[in-house]
């Protein structure tokens, strides 16, 4: 009786850590199925659209619009939002670093590129009445259909240009720049600051410590009075003009 009671826990043992196995299989082989079927689609839509050998995203931040650019010919034109005025969107020029199937608030594709103040990117919306103005917290948004089109012919490395006017960041005039602040305002400074041989850090858009000391002794040299903050009148002494 002993022998068969210890015989039947044997095959309940067993039978136990098979189901487990064939868990642990079914988990694993469902996730590598979805693995599979995601670069099956990655390579779909390759093989679907040219490869473009100067492939470029310029976007117009005043135009509300994102050009899609093979070199000077262009491809695609969407509608777009971009970033409030506290928020607005980083100037410049960038280059695609990440892509994923997103969902939510950043609607089903993004698109990340390499500002190095923040984290921003192309993507699309649950708030499609949002596009054509200034609405988002810094990121270009664009329709549900128009981002999962356009994140088709995007690759690692493509070029992105942000365009807001002829004077840039200064379009609108000039906040008045503290510690800590981000932004491409911050970005004009560090390179003035360095063009102009105070400033020794790096570009990246962070009013830190090292461009506080720069500041400090540009202002000492230029007969400013010794601020934190940067004013207009410190902007006119590093020679950054300013739209009436």
């Amino acid at each position: 009786m002993a022998r068969r009671t210890l015989a039947l826990g044997l095959v309940f043992v067993i039978f136990g850590a098979l189901v487990l196995l064939i868990a642990h299989y079914k988990g694993e082989r469902g996730w590598s199925k979805e693995l599979e079927d995601y670069q099956v689609w990655e390579k779909r839509f390759m093989m679907d659209n040219p490869q473009y050998e100067n492939l470029q995203i310029f976007i117009d931040i005043d135009e509300k619009s994102l050009y899609l650019l093979d070199g000077n010919k262009l491809i695609k034109k969407y509608p777009v939002a971009t970033g409030k005025a506290s928020t607005p969107t980083p100037i410049g020029r960038w280059k695609v670093i990440n892509k994923a199937r997103w969902g939510g608030g950043f609607g089903s594709r993004w698109i990340g590129i390499d500002v190095p103040w923040g984290k921003y990117g192309i993507h699309g919306t649950n708030k499609p009445s949002s596009i054509g103005y200034n609405a988002s917290h810094g990121c270009v948004r664009m329709y549900n259909k128009d981002v999962e089109d356009l994140y088709t012919y995007v690759k690692y490395g493509t070029p992105v240009v942000i365009y807001g006017g002829l004077f840039g960041p200064f379009g609108n005039g000039a906040r008045n720049l503290h510690p800590g602040d981000k932004g491409i305002d911050v970005v004009e400074v560090q390179r003035r600051l360095k063009l102009l041989g105070y400033y020794n850090g790096s570009i990246d858009g962070v009013y830190g410590p090292n461009m506080e000391n720069a500041l400090y002794r540009f202002q000492q040299d230029n007969g400013l009075a010794k601020s934190r903050t940067i004013y207009y009148e410190t902007y006119k002494a590093m020679g950054i003009i300013m739209m009436d």
